[in-house]
């Protein structure tokens, strides 16, 4: 059957190109007489598939040289837990500004290792915006955010400013997909499926001079100290979807790069915002300054007529439409490797959907 428009919060779809780059290297990778999936993480070859994605993220985000890439397990989840068993060993406190699902489950997991202060949430409004205005403490060991909520649909038009206090963002569903200044940031961390490649991997980007302050209980995979060491490769890594994911960064390299896509993705939400404002058959509770790039949230008049939209779409090849378990409503994710046509194709079936709904 022919690909259809895969709108997945995650895993989400992949460039073409990649997928297609990937299958014609399977049985065989350069020669190697075998698949990345089957080859050690300890040989010249895979260890040079390592080197290249990091030297090729480094270049796409401008990296400076005082940040190790790491490329770790457990998604960004277990970054929830990690961050804090690293970070949060001097005053025993950070600052979290809470705009979704995934920032209280951050700021859960922070709470069991230390004081947690909300500098600042918009939980009262449903999540529906960003905060600008902030209660940082004095002595917070960092401060969190998650720059794009996927189940929300917001996203931080501006970093709050934390002085000398470093940043540590959640970027998993808005990495690579604008530009952003990785100087400003003490941490950086993303799930790989939605922007970067395949699930399996996280991607953590740290200041060197925040690793080896973990708490001294902190199991060895939970150490950033000893991956940053052993480049990535302390124990055997998520081998094939780090592949990948060097694939998807020479495809972001190959249509000119981050800002270029920016770009592209600004166009893309555009056209779908715009037959929202239009309508008055959909809604979005989302106030227009915050709205996500990457997962456009949406309901039509009742729920019945939301499983229906999600339906009909799906017959047409929009899939994965639903909106998120913990909100229902409908979710259009439109990351990296939504082209343009998937968005248009969406864009005219919601019009004609609400003609013949209304």
């Amino acid at each position: 059957m022919a690909r259809v428009y895969n709108f997945s919060a995650g895993p989400s779809m992949l460039p073409e190109p990649v997928l297609k780059k990937a299958a014609e290297e399977m049985l065989d990778y350069k020669g190697a007489g075998m698949s990345v999936m089957e080859m050690s993480h300890r040989s010249k070859v895979y260890q040079s598939i390592v080197e290249q994605a990091e030297a090729l993220l480094r270049k796409l985000m401008n990296i400076p040289d005082n940040y190790e890439v790491l490329f770790l397990q457990g998604g960004a989840s277990m970054q929830f837990g990690m961050v804090p068993m690293n970070l949060m060993t001097k005053n025993r406190k950070a600052d979290y500004i809470n705009t979704g699902n995934f920032s209280e489950k951050a700021i859960a997991d922070a709470k069991l290792f230390g004081t947690v202060n909300i500098a600042a949430s918009s939980k009262e409004a449903n999540f529906a915006y960003i905060p600008e205005t902030f209660n940082f403490s004095k002595d917070a060991d960092y401060v969190h955010i998650t720059t794009n909520n996927t189940i929300e649909g917001t996203r931080y038009v501006t970093l709050p400013d934390t002085g000398d206090v470093p940043l540590v963002a959640d970027m998993s569903s808005n990495i690579l997909s604008e530009e952003y200044d990785v100087s400003k940031f003490g941490l950086i961390y993303a799930g790989a499926q939605k922007n970067i490649g395949p699930a399996g991997l996280t991607v953590v980007i740290i200041r060197r001079d925040l690793i080896g302050k973990h708490f001294e209980n902190t199991p060895a995979m939970l150490r950033y100290d000893l991956h940053a060491k052993e480049k990535s490769l302390y124990n055997t890594p998520p081998c094939y979807s780090i592949y990948v994911a060097g694939l998807v960064f020479q495809w972001i390299e190959e249509q000119g790069g981050v800002k270029a896509l920016e770009k592209i993705n600004v166009e893309k939400a555009k056209i779908l915002y715009d037959v929202l404002d239009d309508s008055d058959f959909y809604r979005t509770t989302v106030e227009k300054k915050y709205r996500s790039r990457m997962n456009v949230t949406f309901r039509t008049p009742s729920k019945e007529l939301d499983e229906k939209f999600v339906a009909e779409a799906a017959k047409e090849g929009l899939l994965s439409l639903k909106g998120h378990r913990s909100v229902g409503g409908i979710r259009a994710s439109i990351y990296n490797a939504m082209p343009v046509e998937g968005v248009q194709k969406l864009a005219d079936f919601m019009k004609r959907f609400e003609k013949e709904n209304k």
